[in-house]
């Protein structure tokens, strides 16, 4: 009785010493994340405010940060795995997902809402003004040809840049020359637009009639004669000689993901319609088509994003003048030119708007598709 007694006693008290050692495990894994984390917080302020040479500065910063980073979640992981089991698995995804949610929420969320709550407020943030950002807006002749120019970018620059890409990857893969004919067309890629539209601009520059032309275009106009013409003032023409980059740019994309799904194709189907008596065209119409149509719907809404937030092309090439603002400019002129956040901050949420419903149709893709 007395060793039932015994047991007794002491089963109560491992129980406890059990689950306070899994709390304080838990505790400890939660408290020394945020710990090294403040550590490496600590650091940066003193890298940003040390008087030591640039270069030491981004060195260490450089060490400092992929290294804190690295060793935060090494000691992270560590911890939870010392915890009990059912606490590990609630704990680990935190440790992977938290710190990047973290930093989404203080870099895109937190500055999503005051955004919005900054549109409803005068262009100093003090007044509390309604809708008026928002009827300036849309009432504005600037933001009506701004809107009239994103429409042109989302309809021009995403078809021809995945119709362009589609094309390429369809017959490059029929040539043997198919991987240097890749290379050459992905190469835009690896060029920021900014340094692409600093490309264009020489090919669209314009000098007066009599004047040497440096400008591609025109010095080929010159070469037969014809008089020289300015591509980037003359209304609406401007913005097409503009999309023109974009194609440049992102048709190489959608050449490589395309290529990657032709892949797919079995090749029994096309030798299947082949043998019927299918022609070509048939055989890409209906065959080829409808196998990567998801994919192609995929690059067109991955494109189509990217145009309703363009900026740097037009704000290198133009700076938005001629008639070639889109709303990206316009925000980026009332922000920073004129200093009313009120009004670049409804510009902002408007795009935000136009933005989300594509943005959602693509994740709702990648999610059918399992990616």
């Amino acid at each position: 009785m007395a060793g039932a007694r015994l047991v007794t006693d002491d089963a109560p008290r491992g129980v406890v010493q059990a689950v306070g050692t899994g709390v304080g495990r838990v505790v400890i894994s939660l408290v020394v994340p945020v710990v090294a984390f403040l550590v490496l917080w600590a650091g940066f302020l003193f890298l940003r405010d040390a008087q030591a040479p640039k270069i030491v500065v981004v060195v260490v910063a450089i060490v400092w940060g992929v290294g804190g980073t690295g060793l935060l979640y090494i000691v992270s992981n560590w911890l939870v795995e010392k915890l009990p089991g059912t606490w590990r698995g609630r704990v680990l995804p935190f440790v992977f997902v938290g710190p990047a949610l973290a930093i989404l929420t203080f870099y895109l969320l937190v500055p999503a809402i005051l955004t919005i709550y900054n549109s409803f407020r005068d262009a100093t943030g003090g007044k509390f003004v309604g809708l008026d950002n928002y009827a300036y807006a849309f009432t504005n002749p600037d933001m009506l040809t701004a809107i009239r120019n994103n429409v042109l970018w989302l309809v021009l620059g995403t078809v021809f840049s995945t119709g362009l890409g589609l094309a390429i990857a369809v017959l490059a893969d029929r040539s043997k020359l198919d991987r240097l004919v890749k290379t050459l067309i992905f190469l835009p890629m690896a060029i920021s637009f900014v340094g692409a539209a600093i490309i264009w601009r020489f090919v669209f520059s314009f000098q007066p009639e009599g004047q040497p032309q440096i400008g591609l275009l025109n010095g080929v106009l010159s070469s037969f004669g014809i008089a020289p013409q300015s591509w980037l003032t003359v209304e609406p023409w401007n913005t097409l000689f503009i999309i023109v980059i974009l194609v440049w740019g992102q048709a190489g994309f959608a050449m490589v993901i395309l290529s990657a799904a032709l892949k797919g194709v079995p090749d029994e189907m096309l030798e299947a319609g082949r043998i019927d008596g299918a022609t070509e065209w048939q055989i890409f119409r209906r065959i080829i088509l409808p196998t990567v149509w998801p994919t192609v719907v995929t690059v067109a809404t991955t494109i189509a994003i990217l145009t309703l937030k363009i900026f740097d092309i037009v704000q290198t090439m133009t700076g938005g003048n001629f008639g070639t603002n889109v709303i990206a400019t316009l925000q980026y002129k009332q922000m920073f030119t004129f200093f009313d956040y009120g009004r670049g901050s409804a510009l902002a949420v408007i795009l935000l708007i136009a933005v989300t419903p594509v943005m959602w149709y693509n994740l709702r893709q990648f999610r059918s598709r399992g990616m």
